[in-house]
């Protein structure tokens, strides 16, 4: 790798990392507020209802332990329901509640209101879209399995 790709990549995580400390959840006092690890973990299992918390915790690179605690967290707040396998029941499935959905739908509107305007064309759009998830996508593959070292 040269000095020109280096600093490209690395323009890109800082640039990353510095529109994600700009994108902040709404202030809607209707919307049950959730700390930057719980989002990440309501964003696994929105994405993937009915996960195992094993799964879910692994891809949010937390430990169980941790997991366990910001699981009880979002189950207390009515955003996580826990119901027992159809098929094992000593398995555990995890699924977003309506008021998650409702606390989504809150931030689906605000985030759009919060970038309206600065990009309009949707071709970018998409092209941004698509090469943040390549992106994510690729981070996640090269991650050793089993790996969760904890940023909570």
């Amino acid at each position: 790798m040269d000095d020109n790709e280096i600093s490209r990549l690395f323009e890109l995580a800082d640039l990353i990392f510095a529109v994600g400390r700009q994108i902040r959840p709404p202030q809607d006092h209707a919307a049950e507020m959730c700390t930057p690890v719980e989002s990440a973990v309501m964003r696994f299992i929105d994405r993937h209802p009915g996960t195992s918390a094993r799964a879910a915790a692994e891809a949010t690179l937390l430990r169980s332990s941790n997991f366990s605690r910001v699981l009880r967290g979002l189950e207390d707040k009515g955003l996580v329901r826990r119901d027992l396998d159809p098929l094992d029941a000593r398995c555990v499935r995890l699924y977003p509640t309506a008021q998650a959905h409702e606390n989504l739908q809150r931030l689906r509107q605000a985030w759009s209101q919060t970038l309206a305007g600065i990009v309009d064309e949707p071709e970018t759009i998409d092209l941004v879209n698509t090469t943040l998830r390549r992106i994510e996508n690729a981070l996640a593959a090269r991650r050793p399995s089993g790996d969760t070292n904890d940023r909570s």
